[in-house]
């Protein structure tokens, strides 16, 4: 195990392109760290300055105290997990998996025990003779996290491992990566676009948008206490609903009713009078009919998506649009009145400028 410091971290490529701003983390040893975003945001670029495969322009990046900016791959004593699995396609998976050992001159005996156990852990015993076209899309990703297990490093570093693999194939491989890093204890910093996997095995999450830094946090801390409206919206599935409103009189109006900012319990927001504020609330918190504590509206719907254990209710109000979670029970007719409440304590207030969450 290994902890990281990245203190003020920039990439600035030559042709100026400006791809990571002032990256600052502390990661604890044996943490399980997820970078997340859009593509382009440069978590990969991040994870390829912490593996040495790029440079890193500005800022220093150590190793348990000890810089190492310029230290090469192999001195860093990391292992990496690529999304396009590199494997040898000319060699057994056993032989896959004992490359990394033979290349340090390992004993042939300590290899093989080594070789067995992580294929046992990786439910890989009975295809230690076949080569990689023969294995499954995540027969293969398994043998890629063998390779970089089997290793015994303190550092895992994962670029994007699943995005190869079917939606029930990376399930199962979410689940078999957690319970991986908690045999190992190594430090694990894993890259994804998929906030599902962030949420589900971080942690704590760093999430970015356009090489900046927007939020770091457990996962429960970027769901409930999202700080901007961009983490409020990437986080969570249906995202959160945002519509534009401004305060008049102390008031707002959203999806065709008009609510005062007193009855919602935030008062703090006088000072917001005159100005166009984001109003945000997340699918699922909404409850059916009319409860005290609640802003309740009345909308039309107009789509609804069956998922098994819910379903997406898509609904109109006014000029506005939104999108909500319920039971499949309580799953409405198309184009039928709906009427649901938001409670108060779970709504979200941003400046409209500059995005950031009122508190």
């Amino acid at each position: 195990m290994a902890y990281l410091t990245l203190k003020d971290i920039n990439k600035i490529y030559p042709n100026g392109f400006h791809a990571v701003h002032d990256f600052n983390l502390e990661i604890e040893k044996g943490e399980f760290i997820v970078f997340v975003g859009p593509s382009g945001c440069g978590k990969s670029t991040t994870l390829r300055m912490i593996a040495g495969l790029e440079d890193i322009s500005k800022g220093d990046f150590l190793i348990d105290g000890v810089r190492a900016n310029e230290m090469g791959p192999r001195e860093r004593q990391i292992a990496m997990v690529f999304q396009s699995y590199a494997l040898y396609p000319q060699m057994t998976v056993y032989d896959n998996l004992a490359y990394g050992l033979t290349l340090q001159g390992v004993d042939e005996d300590v290899i093989e025990e080594k070789v067995k156990k992580t294929a046992k852990i990786l439910g890989l015993t009975d295809y230690l003779d076949r080569l990689p076209r023969a294995l499954s899309g995540g027969q293969r990703q398994r043998v890629a996290v063998g390779r970089a297990i089997i290793r015994k490093v303190g550092i895992f570093l994962m670029d994007e491992p699943l995005s190869n693999l079917d939606a029930k194939q990376r399930v199962t491989m979410r689940s078999e990566i957690t319970q991986i890093h908690r045999e190992t204890g190594a430090t694990t910093i894993y890259v994804t676009h998929d906030q599902t996997e962030a949420m589900t095995m971080a942690d704590r999450i760093v999430v970015m948008k356009d090489g900046y830094v927007q939020q770091i946090g457990t996962p429960y801390d970027l769901y409930f206490n999202p700080v901007n409206v961009f983490v409020a919206g990437f986080i969570g599935e249906p995202p959160m609903n945002f519509i534009r409103t401004k305060v008049t009189n102390g008031n707002i109006e959203i999806l065709g009713t008009t609510q005062s900012l007193t009855a919602l319990g935030r008062p703090e927001l006088a000072a917001c009078e005159g100005k166009e504020i984001v109003f945000g609330f997340r699918p699922e918190a909404i409850q059916l009919g009319q409860v005290p504590d609640s802003y309740t509206i009345t909308a039309t719907v107009e789509l609804t998506e069956m998922l098994g254990d819910n379903t997406n209710v898509y609904i109109t109000a006014g000029d506005e649009k939104a999108i909500l979670k319920v039971e499949p029970h309580d799953t409405p007719e198309m184009d039928s009145k709906f009427t649901f409440s938001i409670p108060y304590n779970t709504i979200y207030i941003f400046d409209a400028a500059t995005e950031k969450v009122i508190k």
